[in-house]
């Protein structure tokens, strides 16, 4: 018989709180069950499988590093909000590491976690859109976000600006 509470979102918790602690390689279904006080079986009426366990503590993810990214820059703009943006970030990420890891090994082709990528990058995209950077909105598919905007076809830095220029690292030595 499961504990009294277990519903689907209890048992995210406990795969998040599990996560938090010992990393993402340590989630398993036994060690949830273990947290929870039930059997490993009595899970499955909640999560139908590892896999989806996954999936769910990487969308618990990115659903509050985007309402945290959000609480951040809301009634601001310019460098006020792209400083809010940047540090609700790092903050999320020195706060939670092995949750941010985990929120990564799950696919993004999930239709819930698509809808809250979308979401996140709209808040980028205005933060950014303060300084004046324009043109097409960026693909949220993955191989198309692994990369860097500059090395998309499509993007072009805005009129008027200068390129982003490469700088060579500093050689330092003696001449003897």
């Amino acid at each position: 018989m499961p504990r009294a509470g277990l519903s689907p979102d209890a048992v995210v918790d406990l795969a998040v709180d599990h996560v938090d602690d010992h990393g993402p390689a340590a989630l398993t279904l036994a060690a949830v069950a273990a947290r929870a006080g039930v059997a490993t079986p009595s899970l499955y009426k909640h999560v139908g499988s590892l896999a989806e366990l996954r999936s769910l503590v990487s969308l618990r993810g990115w659903q509050e590093l985007t309402e945290q990214i959000a609480d951040a820059v809301i009634g601001r703009s310019g460098e006020q909000a792209l400083r809010g943006l940047l540090l609700a970030y790092r903050s999320y990420v020195v706060e939670h590491p092995n949750w941010y890891r985990a929120m990564h090994q799950a696919p993004l082709s999930d239709a819930r976690t698509a809808a809250v990528g979308e979401r996140l990058m709209g808040i980028v995209l205005a933060v950014l859109g303060g300084f004046g950077l324009e043109g097409p909105r960026p693909s949220t598919r993955p191989a198309a976000c692994a990369r860097p905007p500059t090395a998309s076809p499509s993007w072009r830095p805005p009129a008027g600006s200068a390129s982003p220029k490469t700088s060579t690292p500093a050689t330092s030595g003696s001449s003897t």
